[in-house]
């Protein structure tokens, strides 16, 4: 097949769209195979359209050597797709509360601080979703200081989790009891989240497989990584589950999406099987 074509004026040939995937690889990390073909071409000739240009030779000419960078982000905001909700995968935050913490709480002394990771923060359902269970079901979240971090790669992503307003779609698991808690109910049918819980979160902008952002990123005691690893080939995945092994204390933890194994990435990390949850620690010892 010579070309993909869209009902547009413009059109991608197959050469054009390797040299946007192998050019998008470098800088994301994120490969997209042929069965994405159709939702890139689409989102790539919208973007195409927006910058005022009439073909992919002239839009790829001025995305590579646009100083700013702002067209290379606004790119990554339209091809990263965010799909979650609240309480999604909750055996994790049961483990979370009931084993992992436990563990690291005994290495630490009062006047430390417990670091938590979200990454990819997505629309903020996660993030969220961390905060209300560790005040909801962890017994002893009074007694200690919890930091929450949140991060993605896609700026749009964390400007809708700032705001903190979801559908009742997204609260769909939450417990009624959760939601008068925590959330206000708006008049277009939609929830706001509790200005306590979005203050209580800093949410910062990151990518995963570049070292030289990810170093200012230090001291997590758990991070929740989960279904972002596959997006990325062998090798980007390699590079990110370093730059999260970094990232970690000794000891720390992190979280996987339910069809993802770290095992099968890197054998830098432990295996640890709680009756929740499969998770992965960071040994106590250096091994690297």
């Amino acid at each position: 097949m010579k070309e993909k074509y869209l009902h547009s004026d413009i059109t991608i040939t197959d050469e054009e769209f390797e040299k946007f995937r192998e050019y998008f690889y470098r800088k994301t990390g994120i490969m997209f195979d042929e069965s994405k073909r159709y939702f890139v071409d689409r989102r790539l000739i919208e973007r195409i359209k927006a910058t005022g240009h009439s073909c992919f030779k002239n839009y790829f000419i001025f995305l590579r050597f646009e100083a700013t960078g702002k067209e290379l982000q606004n790119l990554i905001n339209a091809l990263t797709i965010n799909e979650t909700y609240f309480f999604r995968e909750e055996y994790q935050f049961q483990c979370m509360v009931k084993r992992m913490l436990p563990e690291i709480v005994s290495r630490k002394n009062k006047r430390d601080l417990i670091r938590i990771w979200s990454i990819p923060s997505s629309t903020g359902e996660e993030l969220y979703s961390i905060a209300i269970y560790l005040l909801e079901y962890w017994d002893e979240i009074d007694k200690w200081d919890v930091e929450i971090i949140s991060s993605d790669i896609d700026t749009n992503s964390l400007e809708i989790a700032k705001k903190g307003i979801y559908s009742e779609l997204s609260l769909k698991h939450l417990p009624n009891e959760v939601i008068k808690k925590y959330f206000k109910p708006l008049e277009n049918g939609y929830f706001k989240i509790s200005d306590e819980l979005i203050s209580s979160i800093e949410f910062t902008r990151v990518n995963i497989i570049d070292r030289f952002e990810t170093k200012r990123y230090r001291g997590f005691d758990i991070v929740f990584c989960r279904n972002l690893l596959i997006y990325f080939d062998d090798a980007s995945r390699k590079v990110a589950a370093e730059n999260l092994y970094d990232a970690m204390n000794p000891g720390a933890f992190v979280c996987l999406g339910h069809s993802e194994s770290m095992s099968r990435i890197s054998p830098i990390f432990q295996i640890r099987k709680f009756p929740e949850a499969i998770v992965y620690q960071k040994p106590l010892e250096e091994r690297r």
